[in-house]
């Protein structure tokens, strides 16, 4: 009799988890804007500012941001994760501000377009890491621009 309730309550375990993951919808995460913050004779800082769009009906809270940034083809300039914990109301978005410091070391090519041109082409990559009522999800996000110290 113990055996079968236990063989029920993994049966039961493993369905609710699977109906959770058909009723979550990933969040939207897209780059609003890079910001160059300050620059150095080595390097410098920016903000990377991502919106983070909630499709949900329930609260979505941001535990972790692993990120990467990239200049030109594909040289990473810098890349880290943030643990400050941020939530998303339901049908909501947000303001995610990542302060990031970088060194010009290896940034060759594209800084020298940066300092030709006046601008330099940019991708920023990473993952989310949510829980909510339907449980905890890594949620992987990519998206590209263009950095122009002409708009500025």
């Amino acid at each position: 009799m113990t055996r079968k309730i236990v063989v029920f309550a993994l049966a039961l375990t493993a369905a609710c988890a699977g109906l959770a993951r058909q009723v979550f919808q990933n969040p939207i995460v897209n780059l609003r804007d890079v910001r160059v913050m300050s620059l150095g004779a080595t390097g410098g800082n920016l903000e990377v500012q991502l919106g983070v769009y909630n499709p949900n009906n329930f609260r979505l809270d941001a535990s972790q941001m692993r990120y990467n940034v990239f200049v030109g083809d594909s040289v990473r300039m810098a890349d880290g994760t943030v643990d400050t914990r941020t939530s998303v109301q339901a049908g909501d978005s947000t303001l995610v501000r990542i302060p990031v410091s970088f060194t010009y070391a290896g940034l060759g090519a594209a800084a020298s377009q940066l300092l030709r041109t006046g601008a330099v082409n940019y991708r920023v990559t990473g993952d989310v890491t949510v829980s909510s009522v339907a449980g905890n999800f890594t949620v992987p996000f990519s998206a590209t621009g263009r950095y122009d110290t002409l708009r500025r």
